[in-house]
Parts: structure tokens; sequence; C-alpha cells
């Protein structure tokens, strides 16, 4: 299989369309797809959040030379690319041993059953709800909805204390989130954001639609304050916390449909 074969596999179940449209709609801005080419067949695929030394390390002991990310491996503009700098070395190691890069960013995030909807079924299993083929969780509300899924949402939780669900949260994600609130506040509705979402409009958007909390990361102090002042507890997941998990489904899912030797790397010391 080639590069643009798999990508076509990727692309069947996150769009890139979806972040085109998201950047256009939502002003904001990506850079999905295939990144590094070096042509010749695939003949294994590593996946992994970010290109990492580490994940370069595991694709060639595992003999894998195709690396899929999340987050862009190239985002906003270079000037060169040069082996003295972290940027330029990952690129050119990659180069050097024939190792193609392929980001699945927004799309991963906006697509149904992405890696914004598994955040929000994770703390919905962790609530006590139960996820699976015939999952229960409905989304109240959709911050940003697009033709197909969307991204941040507002979802009923069987009721649970919010100290509960922190810890919960710990056994789900592999990660225990920062809490700001009383932890004994009844939570019954949450609103989630995967990654650095998290911005006054979606605070503004929580608050509006009735969320006893929000779970995010990189949260900013003025919306931590804005989110205590209303009542509504707030949940800090580090940003590689609430997208793995996501990016842990979707790699299970391509692994059934590209017929080569596939692998996961994970940061465990990001989490």
């Amino acid at each position: 299989m080639t590069v643009f074969e798999i990508y076509t596999k990727l692309d069947e179940v996150a769009p890139k369309a979806l972040s085109d449209e998201y950047c256009r709609t939502c002003g904001a801005y990506d850079n999905s797809g295939i990144l590094v080419d070096c042509g010749g067949e695939i003949k294994g695929v590593l996946f992994t959040l970010d290109l990492t030394d580490g994940a370069i390390a595991a694709a060639k002991k595992a003999g894998a030379n195709l690396i899929v990310t999340h987050h862009p491996v190239i985002y906003g503009k270079i000037g060169d690319i040069r082996l003295d700098t972290p940027l330029g070395g990952r690129l050119i190691s990659c180069v050097q041993a024939g190792i193609s890069v392929i980001s699945m960013h927004l799309n991963l995030d906006c697509a149904v059953g992405g890696i914004d909807d598994c955040l929000a079924d994770g703390i919905y299993r962790a609530a006590g709800g139960f996820v699976g083929a015939g999952t229960d969780r409905i989304n109240l509300c959709r911050h940003h909805a697009l033709s197909q899924g969307g991204y941040g949402s507002v979802y009923a939780v069987p009721e649970i204390t919010a100290g509960d669900l922190r810890a919960r949260m710990k056994e789900v994600f592999s990660s225990e989130p920062k809490l700001v609130g009383d932890e004994n506040k009844v939570v019954s509705k949450v609103a989630s954001f995967c990654g650095a979402g998290v911005d006054d409009s979606s605070v503004a958007f929580a608050i509006a639609c009735g969320a006893d909390a929000v779970v995010s990361s990189d949260w900013k102090h003025h919306l931590i304050l804005a989110c205590y002042q209303a009542g509504v507890a707030v949940f800090e997941l580090s940003h590689y916390a609430s997208e793995e998990y996501g990016f842990e489904k979707y790699y299970e899912k391509m692994c059934k449909s590209i017929s080569l030797p596939c692998a996961l790397h994970r940061e465990d010391g990001l989490l």
C-alpha cells in the first residue's frame, strides 16, 4: 500500500473536509494530511499523538515506515529544516529513515466518534454511564456543529459528586484531572472540549446550557474564574490525556481496515 492509499482509509473515518469546514466556519487554522511523503510501499504503520524522538525510535524498531500523528508535525510556517533544531532534527530523522508522516488533527477532533466525542464518552463512562454499541450518551447541545460531528458538547451524566467523578476519570484516562470547585457538588450535566479548545465562547456556551462541570485542558485563569463564579466545577486534564483516549480508539478502528502491521506509541510521561 502507498501513503496515499492509507491516507484514503484514514480520511474515510476522519475526513479532512471536516477540518476545512471547521476552519472556514470558526476562523481556525489547521495543517492536516500527508505532511511527509518518502514514497515507496508502506510496510508498517505507527500511530502516536505526537511526532517525538521516542515515536521515531519506536517506528524504526517496529519496521514501520509510516507514522500517523494527531498533532501536525508541521503546523505553522517554518523557515528552515536543520538538524540542530528540534523539529528539523525529527523531520530529517524521518526522511533519512524513509518514514512518511500523516497528521490527522482537527478532522479527527471533530469526526463522529472522533477525539472530542471519545472524551465525552470517557467522562460519561467515568460517571457510571454505559458506553458501547448501544451508548445512551446524548449530546444535549453542540458548541460547533458541522455537517458531520462537531466540536464541544454538553450532555447529561448519571448524578455523581465532583470528587467522585475526578477519581473515576483518573481510572478511565490514566491521568488525574485537577479539580477547581466543591468536590461535594453534584454533577448531572457536563460540558467537554478536547485539547486546548476551552475559550471564552465555550465557557459561555457551557454555562448557558446549564453545565455543572466543564472538562478541558490548558485552562487560562480568567476562564477558571468565570466558571468558579458561576458555580461550575472545572476539571483540567493534561492536553495529552484529553486526546490520547480518543486517539487510541481511532488506532483500534484503523488497525482493522489497514492490512499492514500497526502499532501504537504512547508517551506516558505526558499523561
